[in-house]
């Protein structure tokens, strides 16, 4: 037998390729040669179309502009991108018009029985209407395919419609190629508002294998790589009136001050993780960064001066994909999930349920640039998902919830909800090999 004393592990280690797609190397705003819209249409259109022959190989595809020329008792297939019209959308301009005296808009739910549904291209929008549609279950930004015909009115009668679907596994994957090891998901550190630093603690203590027995230690040296996403200084733009806020110009001094002591506090933590641990570092959407519209870029270096000089420090995208072990692993620190939760109000799909769809619909963040900000892309839309993710997963969730779904190819897909560790103490074990997960609870949470 093994002296447990004279035991020692060494940390696993596997392969890490950041993808960079969501790097920004230049910024620019002056060109409008092609909305990113159009971009995401010219994207997606090929794949739809195709999957809309299978479903429908005896109905032609007609471009919304040439609809007029078709006879109207003829079912034909349309493919654009979806609007959405909701009165309670925020609005600039309705904000801007004090005039109008409206009623205030309630900043989590914009849905309602009164909204309408359109389908446009680079050219025509229609209006779309049928009992097949649940509109609630709908954001504006899906490319789709509509099958149905015109109306004497105007509108599309729609019979039955189609997003592009999971996109089809890479040729070069192989499961031969994937590495043992396990990656522990993180997110919601919330520094600023987190007081209790126990389970802070003893979540550096567990995964640098200064706490447990041998056969924990030796659990915790297989895990390769921790993933932090998003949200690790605050966790809402709320500010509390019992740490002395007042409406008065020294909000903004407070919060940076406030700001500055906690991103202290995050190199800290990380300087301890990083001298046996590799991170990945996420910035989320309340994360004092150089910008706030997706996709975010790192965290600046000179922010975190303790923990950006270690070689095992990988700042990232909000969001992010990489190659970890041989297995793309992709994700967001939920901004986009939650952003769709506000756009359909009245359904009742979870989170993950969300999760799901944003693959059906591939796309990352579809709600961009309409209700989630997003940088101005001209030429091409990088949300478009062109890779068959792994492990995919979305931060600062409510609760931890996972799924494996299996797509028309066989490739699996994990699907994880991260739940807010500073309300939860919960972070998320993943295992390279079979995708099984592990919820790992660092003291007592709320939920």
């Amino acid at each position: 037998m093994k002296d447990d004393d004279s035991c020692e592990y060494h940390r696993k280690i596997v392969s890490f390729k950041d993808l960079s797609r969501f790097k920004l190397t230049e910024r620019k705003y002056n060109d409008n040669s092609l909305n990113i819209y159009t971009a995401r249409l010219n994207d997606l259109r090929e794949d739809t179309l195709r999957r809309a022959k299978l479903n429908w190989s005896d109905h032609p595809y007609v471009e919304v502009s040439h609809l007029a020329l078709e006879s109207p008792e003829k079912s034909c297939i349309l493919i654009g991108v979806l609007y959405k019209d909701q009165k309670l959308k925020p609005s600039l301009l309705r904000d801007l018009s004090k005039e109008l005296q409206l009623e205030v808009q309630p900043s989590n739910n914009y849905a309602s029985n009164d909204d309408k549904l359109f389908l446009e291209d680079e050219t025509l929008r229609i209006r779309l209407v049928g009992n097949h549609m649940n509109i609630q279950e709908i954001v504006t930004g899906l490319v789709c395919a509509v099958l149905g015909h015109e109306l004497e009115n105007g509108t599309f009668w729609v019979e039955d419609w189609c997003f592009p679907g999971y996109c089809p596994k890479s040729c070069n994957s192989s499961d031969s190629l994937i590495e043992d090891g396990k990656i522990l998901l993180v997110s919601g550190l919330e520094l600023v508002n987190n007081t209790n630093e126990f389970s802070l603690d003893l979540l550096s203590e567990w995964i640098t294998g200064m706490v447990g027995c041998a056969n924990a230690q030796e659990e915790e040296a297989v895990i390769t790589r921790m993933i932090i996403a998003g949200n690790s200084i605050r966790g809402s733009a709320k500010i509390y009136s019992y740490k002395g806020y007042h409406e008065i110009k020294s909000h903004d001094q407070l919060k940076i001050k406030e700001d500055i002591i906690a991103m202290h506090k995050l190199d800290i933590f990380l300087s301890n993780i990083l001298h046996c641990c590799c991170v990945v570092l996420m910035p989320g959407e309340f994360d004092p960064t150089c910008n706030y519209s997706m996709p975010q870029q790192p965290f600046h270096p000179c922010t975190l001066q303790k923990s950006s000089r270690f070689k095992s420090m990988h700042g990232a995208t909000n969001p992010w994909i990489g190659n970890i072990g041989g297995r793309i692993v992709a994700g967001s620190c939920g901004g986009p999930i939650m952003d769709i939760m506000k756009i359909a109000g009245l359904s009742q799909l979870s989170p993950l349920d969300w999760l799901e769809r944003t693959l059906i619909w591939r796309h990352y963040a579809p709600t961009g640039p309409d209700t989630l900000p997003v940088y101005p892309f001209f030429k091409n839309d990088p949300f478009v998902i062109n890779e068959c993710p792994d492990i995919y997963f979305a931060g600062n969730m409510d609760e931890y919830n996972t799924k494996l779904i299996t797509a028309d190819d066989g490739h699996a897909t994990r699907l994880i909800c991260i739940p807010k560790f500073s309300e939860t103490k919960t972070a998320v074990l993943v295992n390279l090999r079979d995708l099984t997960t592990q919820p790992i609870s660092f003291g007592n949470g709320l939920t």
